[in-house]
Protein backbone atom coordinates (compact mmCIF):
# COMPACT_ATOMS: atom_id res chain seq x y z
CA UNK A 1 0.00 0.00 0.00
CA UNK A 2 1.48 3.32 -0.99
CA UNK A 3 0.65 6.74 -2.38
CA UNK A 4 -1.18 7.19 -5.65
CA UNK A 5 1.99 8.26 -7.47
CA UNK A 6 3.30 4.67 -7.48
CA UNK A 7 0.38 2.80 -8.97
CA UNK A 8 2.07 1.29 -12.01
CA UNK A 9 1.70 -2.51 -12.33
CA UNK A 10 4.57 -4.74 -11.31
CA UNK A 11 6.41 -6.20 -14.27
CA UNK A 12 9.55 -8.17 -14.94
CA UNK A 13 11.49 -10.52 -12.68
CA UNK A 14 11.52 -10.97 -8.95
CA UNK A 15 14.02 -8.20 -8.25
CA UNK A 16 12.01 -5.69 -10.23
CA UNK A 17 8.81 -6.67 -8.39
CA UNK A 18 10.52 -6.31 -5.02
CA UNK A 19 11.90 -2.90 -5.99
CA UNK A 20 8.43 -1.73 -7.01
CA UNK A 21 6.84 -2.93 -3.78
CA UNK A 22 9.55 -1.64 -1.48
CA UNK A 23 9.99 1.89 -2.76
CA UNK A 24 10.72 4.66 -0.27
CA UNK A 25 7.08 5.65 0.12
CA UNK A 26 6.03 2.10 0.81
CA UNK A 27 8.81 1.54 3.36
CA UNK A 28 7.61 4.54 5.38
CA UNK A 29 4.03 3.38 5.05
CA UNK A 30 4.96 -0.16 6.14
CA UNK A 31 6.42 1.30 9.32
CA UNK A 32 3.09 2.94 10.07
CA UNK A 33 1.14 -0.21 9.25
CA UNK A 34 3.35 -2.36 11.46
CA UNK A 35 3.04 -0.01 14.44
CA UNK A 36 -0.74 0.27 14.06
CA UNK A 37 -1.22 -3.47 13.74
CA UNK A 38 1.07 -4.31 16.66
CA UNK A 39 -1.26 -2.10 18.70
CA UNK A 40 -4.40 -3.83 17.46
CA UNK A 41 -2.93 -7.32 17.91
CA UNK A 42 -1.91 -6.46 21.46
CA UNK A 43 -5.49 -5.94 22.57
CA UNK A 44 -7.47 -8.18 20.19
CA UNK A 45 -7.21 -11.45 22.20
CA UNK A 46 -7.66 -9.59 25.49
CA UNK A 47 -10.82 -7.59 24.70
CA UNK A 48 -13.25 -10.38 25.72
CA UNK A 49 -11.39 -10.77 29.02
CA UNK A 50 -11.34 -6.99 29.56
CA UNK A 51 -15.10 -6.81 28.97
CA UNK A 52 -15.61 -9.69 31.42
CA UNK A 53 -13.31 -8.06 33.99
CA UNK A 54 -15.63 -5.03 34.04
CA UNK A 55 -18.57 -7.18 35.11
CA UNK A 56 -19.97 -8.72 31.91
CA UNK A 57 -21.21 -12.30 31.80
CA UNK A 58 -20.35 -14.67 28.93
CA UNK A 59 -23.71 -13.93 27.33
CA UNK A 60 -23.10 -10.19 27.70
CA UNK A 61 -19.67 -10.59 26.09
CA UNK A 62 -21.44 -12.13 23.12
CA UNK A 63 -23.90 -9.23 23.10
CA UNK A 64 -21.00 -6.76 23.24
CA UNK A 65 -19.45 -8.10 20.04
CA UNK A 66 -22.85 -8.41 18.37
CA UNK A 67 -23.82 -4.79 18.93
CA UNK A 68 -20.37 -3.45 17.99
CA UNK A 69 -20.56 -5.36 14.70
CA UNK A 70 -23.11 -2.79 13.52
CA UNK A 71 -20.38 -0.24 12.77
CA UNK A 72 -18.44 -2.37 10.23
CA UNK A 73 -21.76 -3.39 8.70
CA UNK A 74 -22.69 0.23 8.08
CA UNK A 75 -19.33 1.75 7.22
CA UNK A 76 -17.22 -0.97 5.56
CA UNK A 77 -18.66 -0.42 2.08
CA UNK A 78 -18.55 3.35 2.59
CA UNK A 79 -14.88 3.06 3.52
CA UNK A 80 -14.20 1.19 0.30
CA UNK A 81 -16.09 3.81 -1.69
CA UNK A 82 -14.10 6.61 -0.06
CA UNK A 83 -10.91 4.74 -0.96
CA UNK A 84 -12.01 4.41 -4.57
CA UNK A 85 -12.90 8.09 -4.69
CA UNK A 86 -10.22 10.08 -2.84
CA UNK A 87 -7.28 7.66 -2.72
CA UNK A 88 -5.97 4.89 -0.50
CA UNK A 89 -3.74 6.92 1.84
CA UNK A 90 -6.35 9.59 2.54
CA UNK A 91 -8.98 6.98 3.38
CA UNK A 92 -6.53 5.27 5.74
CA UNK A 93 -5.75 8.56 7.48
CA UNK A 94 -9.46 9.17 8.09
CA UNK A 95 -9.85 5.76 9.67
CA UNK A 96 -6.74 6.20 11.82
CA UNK A 97 -8.12 9.30 13.50
CA UNK A 98 -11.19 7.29 14.53
CA UNK A 99 -8.87 4.61 15.89
CA UNK A 100 -7.17 7.13 18.18
CA UNK A 101 -10.53 8.18 19.65
CA UNK A 102 -11.33 4.53 20.27
CA UNK A 103 -8.13 3.98 22.25
CA UNK A 104 -8.85 6.99 24.46
CA UNK A 105 -12.30 5.61 25.24
CA UNK A 106 -10.93 2.13 25.97
CA UNK A 107 -8.49 3.57 28.51
CA UNK A 108 -11.07 5.73 30.28
CA UNK A 109 -14.19 3.48 30.11
CA UNK A 110 -15.75 3.11 33.62
CA UNK A 111 -17.86 0.04 32.74
CA UNK A 112 -18.19 -2.63 30.06
CA UNK A 113 -21.16 -0.78 28.56
CA UNK A 114 -18.87 2.16 27.78
CA UNK A 115 -16.58 -0.22 25.94
CA UNK A 116 -19.35 -0.67 23.36
CA UNK A 117 -18.77 2.94 22.28
CA UNK A 118 -15.00 2.46 22.29
CA UNK A 119 -15.16 -0.71 20.20
CA UNK A 120 -17.66 0.81 17.79
CA UNK A 121 -15.51 3.86 17.09
CA UNK A 122 -12.35 1.74 16.85
CA UNK A 123 -14.04 -0.40 14.21
CA UNK A 124 -14.16 2.62 11.91
CA UNK A 125 -10.40 2.38 11.45
CA UNK A 126 -10.54 -1.06 9.84
CA UNK A 127 -13.55 0.02 7.74
CA UNK A 128 -11.32 2.51 5.94
CA UNK A 129 -7.95 0.75 6.14
CA UNK A 130 -8.78 -2.82 5.06
CA UNK A 131 -10.42 -2.08 1.67
CA UNK A 132 -7.68 0.42 0.79
CA UNK A 133 -4.93 -2.04 1.67
CA UNK A 134 -6.32 -4.89 -0.40
CA UNK A 135 -7.29 -2.73 -3.38
CA UNK A 136 -3.82 -1.22 -3.55
CA UNK A 137 -2.09 -4.60 -3.56
CA UNK A 138 -4.27 -5.67 -6.48
CA UNK A 139 -3.22 -2.55 -8.38
CA UNK A 140 0.45 -3.39 -7.85
CA UNK A 141 0.38 -6.80 -9.53
CA UNK A 142 -0.33 -8.66 -12.72
CA UNK A 143 -3.01 -11.36 -12.89
CA UNK A 144 -0.35 -14.07 -13.23
CA UNK A 145 1.41 -13.09 -9.99
CA UNK A 146 -1.42 -11.49 -8.02
CA UNK A 147 -1.89 -14.19 -5.39
CA UNK A 148 1.87 -14.30 -4.76
CA UNK A 149 2.03 -10.51 -4.39
CA UNK A 150 -0.90 -10.59 -1.95
CA UNK A 151 0.79 -13.40 -0.03
CA UNK A 152 4.20 -11.71 0.08
CA UNK A 153 2.88 -8.39 1.35
CA UNK A 154 0.55 -10.05 3.85
CA UNK A 155 3.37 -12.21 5.15
CA UNK A 156 5.31 -9.06 6.06
CA UNK A 157 2.36 -7.87 8.13
CA UNK A 158 2.07 -11.20 9.93
CA UNK A 159 5.01 -10.16 12.10
CA UNK A 160 2.60 -7.88 13.95
CA UNK A 161 0.54 -10.90 14.93
CA UNK A 162 3.66 -12.61 16.24
CA UNK A 163 4.91 -9.63 18.26
CA UNK A 164 1.69 -7.92 19.34
CA UNK A 165 -0.21 -10.60 21.31
CA UNK A 166 2.66 -11.54 23.67
CA UNK A 167 3.19 -7.88 24.52
CA UNK A 168 -0.51 -7.50 25.21
CA UNK A 169 -0.61 -10.67 27.29
CA UNK A 170 2.42 -9.71 29.38
CA UNK A 171 1.36 -6.10 29.99
CA UNK A 172 -2.25 -7.02 30.82
CA UNK A 173 -1.22 -9.83 33.16
CA UNK A 174 1.34 -7.74 35.04
CA UNK A 175 -0.11 -4.21 34.94
CA UNK A 176 -3.76 -4.60 33.95
CA UNK A 177 -5.86 -4.09 30.84
CA UNK A 178 -5.88 -0.28 30.95
CA UNK A 179 -2.09 -0.21 30.94
CA UNK A 180 -2.14 -2.50 27.92
CA UNK A 181 -4.41 -0.08 26.05
CA UNK A 182 -2.15 2.84 26.97
CA UNK A 183 0.88 1.08 25.46
CA UNK A 184 -1.12 0.08 22.39
CA UNK A 185 -2.45 3.63 22.07
CA UNK A 186 1.08 5.02 21.97
CA UNK A 187 2.00 2.66 19.12
CA UNK A 188 -1.17 3.53 17.26
CA UNK A 189 -0.67 7.26 17.81
CA UNK A 190 2.77 7.16 16.18
CA UNK A 191 1.32 5.19 13.28
CA UNK A 192 -1.47 7.74 12.85
CA UNK A 193 1.03 10.60 12.67
CA UNK A 194 2.91 8.76 9.90
CA UNK A 195 -0.32 8.09 7.99
CA UNK A 196 -1.66 11.63 8.27
CA UNK A 197 1.66 13.14 7.16
CA UNK A 198 1.81 10.80 4.17
CA UNK A 199 -1.79 11.58 3.22
CA UNK A 200 -1.10 15.33 3.38
CA UNK A 201 1.97 14.92 1.21
CA UNK A 202 0.14 12.90 -1.43
CA UNK A 203 -0.16 14.92 -4.60
CA UNK A 204 -3.66 15.38 -5.93
CA UNK A 205 -4.42 13.38 -9.03
CA UNK A 206 -7.21 13.62 -11.53
CA UNK A 207 -9.81 10.87 -11.36
CA UNK A 208 -8.64 7.80 -13.26
CA UNK A 209 -10.62 6.68 -16.31
CA UNK A 210 -13.65 4.65 -15.20
CA UNK A 211 -13.38 5.80 -11.57
CA UNK A 212 -16.39 7.62 -10.13
CA UNK A 213 -16.34 10.84 -8.14
CA UNK A 214 -16.95 11.14 -4.41
CA UNK A 215 -20.68 11.80 -4.34
CA UNK A 216 -23.96 10.07 -3.52
CA UNK A 217 -24.60 9.20 -7.16
CA UNK A 218 -21.24 7.47 -7.39
CA UNK A 219 -21.94 5.51 -4.19
CA UNK A 220 -25.34 4.38 -5.50
CA UNK A 221 -23.77 3.36 -8.80
CA UNK A 222 -21.03 1.30 -7.15
CA UNK A 223 -23.39 -0.41 -4.72
CA UNK A 224 -25.85 -1.15 -7.54
CA UNK A 225 -23.14 -2.66 -9.70
CA UNK A 226 -21.84 -4.79 -6.82
CA UNK A 227 -25.37 -5.97 -6.02
CA UNK A 228 -25.79 -7.05 -9.63
CA UNK A 229 -22.55 -9.05 -9.47
CA UNK A 230 -23.53 -10.68 -6.18
CA UNK A 231 -26.93 -11.73 -7.54
CA UNK A 232 -25.67 -12.90 -10.93
CA UNK A 233 -24.92 -16.44 -9.77
CA UNK A 234 -21.27 -16.40 -10.81
CA UNK A 235 -17.99 -16.43 -8.91
CA UNK A 236 -18.84 -13.24 -6.97
CA UNK A 237 -22.04 -14.86 -5.72
CA UNK A 238 -20.26 -17.91 -4.34
CA UNK A 239 -17.42 -15.89 -2.86
CA UNK A 240 -20.03 -13.82 -1.06
CA UNK A 241 -21.95 -16.86 0.19
CA UNK A 242 -18.88 -18.79 1.36
CA UNK A 243 -17.30 -15.74 2.97
CA UNK A 244 -20.57 -15.01 4.74
CA UNK A 245 -21.07 -18.53 6.06
CA UNK A 246 -17.46 -18.66 7.26
CA UNK A 247 -17.83 -15.24 8.90
CA UNK A 248 -21.02 -16.26 10.70
CA UNK A 249 -19.52 -19.53 11.94
CA UNK A 250 -16.33 -17.93 13.23
CA UNK A 251 -18.27 -15.02 14.79
CA UNK A 252 -20.36 -17.47 16.83
CA UNK A 253 -17.28 -19.10 18.35
CA UNK A 254 -14.27 -16.86 17.80
CA UNK A 255 -14.94 -14.16 20.38
CA UNK A 256 -15.62 -16.80 23.04
CA UNK A 257 -12.37 -18.68 22.55
CA UNK A 258 -10.38 -16.61 25.10
CA UNK A 259 -13.15 -17.16 27.67
CA UNK A 260 -13.11 -20.92 26.97
CA UNK A 261 -9.34 -21.03 27.26
CA UNK A 262 -9.44 -19.11 30.52
CA UNK A 263 -12.49 -20.41 32.40
CA UNK A 264 -12.74 -23.98 31.08
CA UNK A 265 -9.12 -24.96 30.31
CA UNK A 266 -7.49 -22.70 32.92
CA UNK A 267 -4.87 -21.02 30.74
CA UNK A 268 -3.17 -17.72 31.63
CA UNK A 269 -3.34 -14.48 29.64
CA UNK A 270 0.16 -15.06 28.29
CA UNK A 271 -0.74 -18.56 27.14
CA UNK A 272 -4.00 -17.35 25.56
CA UNK A 273 -2.28 -14.51 23.72
CA UNK A 274 0.37 -16.90 22.42
CA UNK A 275 -2.20 -18.66 20.24
CA UNK A 276 -2.52 -15.52 18.12
CA UNK A 277 1.27 -15.43 17.77
CA UNK A 278 1.35 -19.06 16.66
CA UNK A 279 -1.43 -18.42 14.15
CA UNK A 280 0.25 -15.35 12.66
CA UNK A 281 3.69 -16.92 12.76
CA UNK A 282 2.38 -19.85 10.76
CA UNK A 283 0.82 -17.49 8.23
CA UNK A 284 3.97 -15.39 8.02
CA UNK A 285 5.97 -18.45 7.01
CA UNK A 286 3.41 -20.11 4.75
CA UNK A 287 1.65 -17.20 2.99
CA UNK A 288 4.18 -17.07 0.13
CA UNK A 289 3.60 -20.80 -0.40
CA UNK A 290 -0.15 -20.22 -0.31
CA UNK A 291 0.13 -17.51 -2.94
CA UNK A 292 2.28 -19.72 -5.15
CA UNK A 293 -0.22 -22.56 -4.76
CA UNK A 294 -3.14 -20.31 -5.77
CA UNK A 295 -1.28 -18.95 -8.82
CA UNK A 296 -0.32 -22.44 -9.96
CA UNK A 297 -3.26 -24.62 -8.95
CA UNK A 298 -5.94 -21.95 -9.14
CA UNK A 299 -7.77 -19.86 -6.56
CA UNK A 300 -10.51 -22.48 -6.21
CA UNK A 301 -8.02 -25.07 -4.95
CA UNK A 302 -6.52 -22.62 -2.44
CA UNK A 303 -9.93 -21.65 -1.08
CA UNK A 304 -11.25 -25.21 -0.75
CA UNK A 305 -8.10 -26.69 0.82
CA UNK A 306 -7.90 -23.71 3.18
CA UNK A 307 -11.46 -24.34 4.37
CA UNK A 308 -10.58 -27.99 5.01
CA UNK A 309 -7.68 -26.97 7.28
CA UNK A 310 -10.01 -24.68 9.25
CA UNK A 311 -12.45 -27.57 9.66
CA UNK A 312 -9.62 -29.77 10.90
CA UNK A 313 -8.65 -27.09 13.42
CA UNK A 314 -12.24 -26.86 14.66
CA UNK A 315 -12.27 -30.63 15.18
CA UNK A 316 -9.06 -30.57 17.23
CA UNK A 317 -10.46 -27.66 19.27
CA UNK A 318 -13.47 -29.74 20.33
CA UNK A 319 -11.25 -32.52 21.70
CA UNK A 320 -8.55 -30.24 23.14
CA UNK A 321 -7.97 -30.10 26.89
CA UNK A 322 -4.44 -28.70 27.22
CA UNK A 323 -2.23 -25.93 25.84
CA UNK A 324 -0.52 -28.11 23.20
CA UNK A 325 -3.85 -29.07 21.62
CA UNK A 326 -4.89 -25.46 21.12
CA UNK A 327 -1.44 -24.60 19.78
CA UNK A 328 -2.07 -27.24 17.09
CA UNK A 329 -5.45 -25.60 16.41
CA UNK A 330 -3.67 -22.28 15.82
CA UNK A 331 -1.23 -23.93 13.40
CA UNK A 332 -4.06 -25.56 11.43
CA UNK A 333 -5.92 -22.24 11.28
CA UNK A 334 -2.70 -20.56 10.15
CA UNK A 335 -2.24 -23.05 7.31
CA UNK A 336 -5.86 -22.55 6.28
CA UNK A 337 -5.52 -18.78 6.34
CA UNK A 338 -2.30 -18.94 4.31
CA UNK A 339 -4.18 -20.76 1.56
CA UNK A 340 -7.49 -18.91 1.72
CA UNK A 341 -6.40 -15.28 2.06
CA UNK A 342 -4.34 -14.86 -1.13
CA UNK A 343 -6.79 -17.04 -3.05
CA UNK A 344 -9.86 -15.04 -2.05
CA UNK A 345 -8.14 -11.67 -2.53
CA UNK A 346 -6.72 -12.64 -5.92
CA UNK A 347 -10.03 -14.03 -7.17
CA UNK A 348 -11.99 -10.95 -6.05
CA UNK A 349 -9.55 -8.65 -7.84
CA UNK A 350 -9.99 -10.64 -11.06
CA UNK A 351 -13.78 -10.78 -11.11
CA UNK A 352 -14.46 -7.19 -9.97
CA UNK A 353 -13.73 -4.10 -12.15
CA UNK A 354 -10.80 -1.89 -11.13
CA UNK A 355 -12.94 1.13 -10.22
CA UNK A 356 -15.03 -0.97 -7.80
CA UNK A 357 -12.32 -2.86 -5.92
CA UNK A 358 -12.48 -0.73 -2.79
CA UNK A 359 -16.24 -1.21 -2.53
CA UNK A 360 -15.84 -4.93 -3.30
CA UNK A 361 -13.26 -5.53 -0.57
CA UNK A 362 -15.42 -3.50 1.80
CA UNK A 363 -18.41 -5.66 0.94
CA UNK A 364 -16.58 -8.94 1.40
CA UNK A 365 -15.05 -7.73 4.65
CA UNK A 366 -18.59 -6.99 5.80
CA UNK A 367 -19.75 -10.34 4.41
CA UNK A 368 -23.34 -11.33 5.19
CA UNK A 369 -23.50 -8.59 7.77
CA UNK A 370 -27.14 -8.66 8.78
CA UNK A 371 -27.07 -12.45 9.18
CA UNK A 372 -23.78 -12.53 11.10
CA UNK A 373 -24.71 -9.56 13.27
CA UNK A 374 -26.28 -11.61 16.12
CA UNK A 375 -23.71 -14.40 15.82
CA UNK A 376 -21.59 -13.60 18.94
CA UNK A 377 -24.74 -13.21 21.03
CA UNK A 378 -26.04 -16.53 19.70
CA UNK A 379 -22.72 -18.09 20.67
CA UNK A 380 -23.15 -16.78 24.22
CA UNK A 381 -26.67 -18.23 24.42
CA UNK A 382 -25.44 -21.60 23.09
CA UNK A 383 -22.71 -21.60 25.76
CA UNK A 384 -25.27 -20.96 28.49
CA UNK A 385 -28.00 -23.37 27.33
CA UNK A 386 -26.06 -26.19 25.66
CA UNK A 387 -22.67 -26.05 27.34
CA UNK A 388 -19.32 -24.33 26.73
CA UNK A 389 -18.42 -26.54 23.75
CA UNK A 390 -21.63 -25.93 21.82
CA UNK A 391 -20.57 -22.75 19.91
CA UNK A 392 -17.40 -24.47 18.70
CA UNK A 393 -19.29 -27.14 16.76
CA UNK A 394 -20.55 -24.48 14.35
CA UNK A 395 -17.27 -23.79 12.42
CA UNK A 396 -16.74 -27.52 11.91
CA UNK A 397 -20.24 -28.08 10.54
CA UNK A 398 -20.06 -24.97 8.34
CA UNK A 399 -16.71 -26.03 6.88
CA UNK A 400 -17.90 -29.51 6.03
CA UNK A 401 -21.03 -28.15 4.32
CA UNK A 402 -19.48 -25.26 2.38
CA UNK A 403 -16.30 -26.94 1.11
CA UNK A 404 -17.83 -29.38 -1.43
CA UNK A 405 -20.25 -26.69 -2.65
CA UNK A 406 -17.36 -24.32 -3.29
CA UNK A 407 -15.43 -26.93 -5.23
CA UNK A 408 -18.39 -27.56 -7.52
CA UNK A 409 -19.71 -24.03 -7.93
CA UNK A 410 -16.40 -22.21 -8.34
CA UNK A 411 -15.36 -24.86 -10.84
CA UNK A 412 -18.37 -23.89 -12.94
CA UNK A 413 -17.83 -20.14 -12.75
CA UNK A 414 -14.06 -19.49 -13.03
CA UNK A 415 -11.42 -20.55 -15.49
CA UNK A 416 -9.19 -23.51 -14.74
CA UNK A 417 -5.54 -22.66 -13.87
CA UNK A 418 -3.27 -21.82 -16.75
CA UNK A 419 -0.28 -23.70 -15.39
CA UNK A 420 0.34 -26.93 -13.56
CA UNK A 421 2.34 -27.20 -10.35
CA UNK A 422 5.91 -28.13 -11.10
Amino acid sequence: MTSDDTNSPIRGGTQEKSASLLNRTLIVFLAGMILANIASRMNHPMIPLYVQSLGASVQQVGFFFTITSVVPLVFQILGGFVSDSIGRLKAIAIGSVAGIVGYVLYITAPSWQWLIIAQGISSLASCFVAPSFQAFIAEQSTEETRARVFATVESIYMVVGVVGPPIGGLVSQKYGYRAMFIVAGVFYGIATIIRVVMARNTKSKSVEPGRHGFNLAGLKQSVGQMAALVLAGGAVTWIFISDGVFDVAMSISGRLEPLYHSSIIGLSNVEISSFASIFHGTMMVLLPLGGWFADKAGERAGIVVGHLFFAAGALVFLFGNMYAHFAIVSILYGIGGSLMSPSYNSLISKVVPLNMRGVAYGLFSTSLGFISLPAPYIGGIMWKLLGPKAPFFVPLIAGLVVTPLLWLKLGQTIDTPKAHIS
